[in-house]
């Protein structure tokens, strides 16, 4: 069936108006409570939620709907989305729940469920619980319901685990990093990880106010990172997204580290180290060719998914992978987590940079990414791309491409826009290409 909440990364959407209101996280509580009832134990869900004004609203209204129906359950307060998916493990929950809309202003908010391996959903899952959304569940009798509590110590056990990432013998002393933190999620633990380990720590992005979430700051807006980088001529700056499952790096430069490099680096690491799993790096099929290439050239594969780091999770627990990512910075290491996790995917680019014993900007850009150019192209309904004249200007553009390049055309998992994106070594060729196809949207957008 068709899905009304469910999106392709939980439920997300503007705060008050469609889904994402306290009616409907009351009522994801309820149904996601109902649908992990299982077995005689008490059951318990964990909650956590980043920094936005409207967390408070949804973040009791879940409580509502879980211990309505007989779920105790724990809050965790401002959390990054890994230390969610962590600590419903360790504390053997039965789900667990981010309320966060990652990157995106804090006018929106969101939902993300884990079950009690730490994983995200599964499609049958969240398709179970959709189908609940909408229906009168049973609530517990009066002398079942759930009872709610805070707990003070998770941000002490989530700055152990991933500290826990790096060997005791690796040390961040000597290295001034800029860390953004989005005024995000990880506000407080990320700067607390990298000072624990020896790091001179400038932090940015470190004072929410409910509004300020992602504004101007974090993995998606890297103008302040990199000023302040020149300011206090830092080694490296570290910026992560509004719930902290997203690194980007700038170098000593300034100039961006994306998560393609990022995952050239750590994946060719660990192949020299012989901790390499399925033999590559799993990604998306937006990575750059020149990532591929560069794999290629150390005998490792490049394995692409969907877009969405859930595909990219799939994949490797699939194949045995332990490296993916996507190049907007979403890093999967499942040595150490069991989601995206931006601030253990910076401790492997810091050890990194320490063992080189070189600067950020030789260390960690090893390859030159291929010409890629991406655009998006707005329509009102319909299928564009099933369009006759649409896909014959798509397929004379691969023909043009073949052997040379790729092409990715794909409509947004999140908003009506149609995303165009072509690479290949002649920069002047891809963007011909891609203007090409955009111009063919929207004559019929």
């Amino acid at each position: 069936m068709g899905r009304k909440f469910f999106g392709t990364d939980g439920i997300r959407g503007r705060t008050n108006a469609g889904v994402m209101t306290a009616a409907t996280a009351m009522k994801v509580g309820q149904a996601a409570g109902t649908y992990f009832q299982r077995g005689e134990h008490r059951h318990r869900v964990v909650i956590g939620k980043d920094t936005r004004l409207s967390g408070y609203m949804l973040e009791n209204a879940m409580t509502a709907g879980f211990t309505s129906v007989g779920m105790d359950v724990v809050l965790l307060g401002p959390m990054p989305t890994p230390a969610i998916a962590l600590l419903t493990r360790e504390m053997r929950a039965d789900v667990g729940v981010m309320i966060s809309a990652s990157h995106n202003p804090f006018e929106d908010n969101g939902i993300k469920l884990f079950g009690p391996d730490g994983f995200k959903l599964s499609d049958d899952a969240e398709e179970a619980i959709e189908s609940m959304l909408e229906d009168d569940l049973p609530l517990a009798a009066a002398e079942e319901v759930g009872r709610a509590r805070r707990i003070d110590d998770a941000r002490g056990r989530y700055i152990h685990a991933v500290k826990a990432s790096l060997p005791h013998d690796v040390r961040l002393d000597g290295l001034r990093i800029v860390l953004d933190c989005a005024n995000g999620a990880a506000y407080q633990v990320a700067p607390s990880v990298l000072w624990e380990l020896g790091a001179e720590v400038i932090a940015i992005g470190v004072e929410p106010n409910g509004k300020n979430i992602n504004l101007g700051v974090g993995s998606t807006h890297l103008d302040a990172i990199k000023a302040k980088v020149r300011e206090v001529r830092a080694d490296i700056g570290i910026a992560l997204d509004g719930d902290a499952d997203r690194l980007i790096v700038v170098d000593e430069k300034s100039h961006t580290v994306d998560g393609d490099q990022i995952m050239a680096l750590i994946g060719s690491r660990l192949a020299e180290q012989g901790q390499l799993r399925g033999g590559g790096v799993v990604a998306t099929v937006m990575s750059n060719l020149g990532l591929e290439r560069y794999l290629n050239a150390q005998g490792l594969d490049l394995v692409r998914t969907a877009v969405g780091d859930r595909h990219v999770l799939e994949r490797m627990r699939e194949g045995g992978y332990n490296v993916g990512g996507e190049q907007s910075g979403h890093m999967i290491l499942t040595d150490h987590s069991t989601t995206g996790d931006g601030t253990i995917a910076a401790l492997q680019v810091l050890a990194a940079l320490v063992a080189s014993g070189k600067p950020a900007s030789e260390t960690l850009h090893l390859f030159d990414p291929v010409p890629q150019l991406l655009r998006n192209v707005r329509f009102a309904g319909g299928k564009p791309l099933e369009n006759d004249t649409v896909k014959a200007v798509i397929a004379e553009a691969e023909a043009d491409l073949a052997g040379k390049g790729r092409l990715v055309i794909r409509p947004s998992g999140t908003e009506p826009v149609i995303r165009v994106m072509a690479e290949g070594d002649d920069a002047k060729q891809v963007a011909t290409l891609v203007e090409k196809i955009c111009a063919a949207v929207r004559k019929v957008a």
